[in-house]
């Protein structure tokens, strides 16, 4: 089966009553915890992006508790679990400052760790992607936020130096 496009899809939903949207919604919830948690952020989340930005941090907060800093093999894992985690909460948000905020707070966790990001070339490359993709996401911001924004990068980049 061939999926149809977007614009077949719009086009399609534009003609359904309410009651039949409604119910094709829920069916898309069964399928996978994906779809549950972005139409859980679309209803309940969205209004408030500043509550959601918390809950973000405050459940990648559990996982940077359970890096193994003893063995950088192992720290790996963890720091791609969070990047992982993170990239999925940024990707149902959508906004640019949303995701700034969000890289931002595990940069300065992954600098407060305490792992020597010099003695692997991974993690060293880990965090210099996540310094390109704070600075592409700030490039698209309003020139006040970039400024507030850039500001925060370079307190970064001096603490990690």
């Amino acid at each position: 089966m061939k999926a149809a496009s977007i614009k077949q899809i719009k086009d399609q939903l534009e003609t359904i009553p309410e009651k039949e949207l409604r119910d094709i919604c829920l069916r898309l919830t069964k399928f996978r915890v994906e779809n549950k948690e972005l139409i859980t952020y679309l209803l309940f989340e969205a209004d408030d992006e500043a509550s959601y930005i918390e809950h973000i941090k405050l459940s990648l907060k559990d996982i940077f508790s359970d890096i193994n800093k003893g063995n950088l093999y192992y720290a790996k894992k963890t720091i791609r679990k969070i990047i992982r985690h993170a990239n999925k909460y940024i990707k149902y948000s959508g906004i640019d400052t949303t995701e700034a905020e969000i890289l931002i707070f595990v940069v300065k966790e992954l600098q407060q760790i305490g792992l020597d990001f010099s003695k692997s070339q991974v993690l060293t490359n880990i965090l210099n992607n996540l310094y390109k993709r704070i600075e592409k996401c700030v490039a698209c911001m309003h020139e006040d936020l970039q400024y507030d924004y850039r500001r925060w990068l370079n307190d970064l980049n001096n603490l990690s130096r």
